[in-house]
């Protein structure tokens, strides 16, 4: 499906499996976007007078294993743009296409539907359950999937070490690190396989060193073919990422490649040499 394709397709309610929209990624020689966004607008009233226009005419295409850091200042419509890509809102006017099924107009269930399948969240508050360990919070959107409990566990098992807390899983919430807990929330959010993981402000509860520790995680999770939408305020968060699209009153006013990509992993490595010889320094004091 090209990207003219996109704009002319009128789409169908029925969302079509994604075997098959994987199947024709690779049966074409440029695959259609995970996210295909055309003139989408979005206008909010207050009062039940007052227009507010969120969104302005926005045209935009993410496509699969892409890194995207979406930038700009408050009120600017980037957070508004994450939750209609999130299928957590519809726009007032245009179209959005999801892994090439148009989903910008389908009912709240349906939405609800595909948001359990094809998207994950990380947010910046964690919203884990205090009383839950980390394998329950992980388990919690398999609930409703008709999955026995020890399949459950499985996979979630499986995702918690994926992210570094093999050894963590029955610990609860203030048991953990904030890191851990952001852990745990990544974890939740790869559980039922998305083909996007949307992220907002992941790091904004976080120390600097614990946001490099995050960051590093959603870089190996790209690296691994997974497409990131990271939502930042942050320039040098936003350097993490491959790709930087800023917003300004509602309109996408820069779209650009990060040229001085930053490494996580070669940061992560660097303050841990960093910590071995201060802490080896320290020792040589006190002897």
């Amino acid at each position: 499906m090209t990207n003219t394709d996109l704009k002319s397709s009128g789409g169908s309610d029925a969302l079509r499996p994604l075997s098959e929209a994987a199947e024709e990624q690779q049966n074409n020689a440029q695959p259609f976007p995970v996210v295909a966004v055309r003139d989408l607008t979005k206008t909010y009233i207050l009062g039940g007078k007052t227009r507010v226009p969120a969104l302005q005419g926005v045209s935009l295409d993410i496509y699969p294993g892409e890194f995207v850091a979406i930038m700009g200042p408050s009120g600017s419509g980037k957070s508004t743009f994450m939750n209609l890509v999130g299928c957590l809102d519809r726009p007032t006017s245009g179209k959005y296409w999801l892994v090439g099924n148009l989903v910008s107009h389908l009912s709240s269930d349906k939405l609800a539907g595909i948001r359990s399948r094809l998207i994950g969240f990380v947010f910046q508050g964690f919203n884990l359950l205090g009383r839950a360990t980390a394998l329950n919070n992980v388990t919690l959107p398999m609930v409703y999937a008709g999955l026995s409990r020890r399949e459950r566990e499985k996979r979630a098992h499986k995702v918690l070490q994926l992210v570094g807390l093999a050894d963590r899983v029955a610990h609860k919430p203030l048991e953990l690190s904030g890191g851990e807990q952001q852990r745990v929330a990544i974890a939740r959010a790869l559980i039922n396989g998305p083909v996007l993981l949307l992220a907002d402000e992941p790091t904004g509860n976080l120390d600097s060193h614990t946001s490099v520790e995050i960051m590093g995680v959603l870089q190996e999770l790209n690296e691994q073919g997974l497409t990131v939408i990271l939502v930042t305020h942050d320039p040098n968060i936003a350097r993490f990422a491959r790709r930087q699209v800023t917003f300004l009153d509602g309109r996408v006013v820069r779209d650009d490649p990060v040229i001085n990509h930053r490494s996580a992993q070669e940061e992560w490595a660097a303050l841990a040499n960093i910590a071995a010889v201060e802490s080896s320094t320290l020792k040589e004091v006190t002897l």
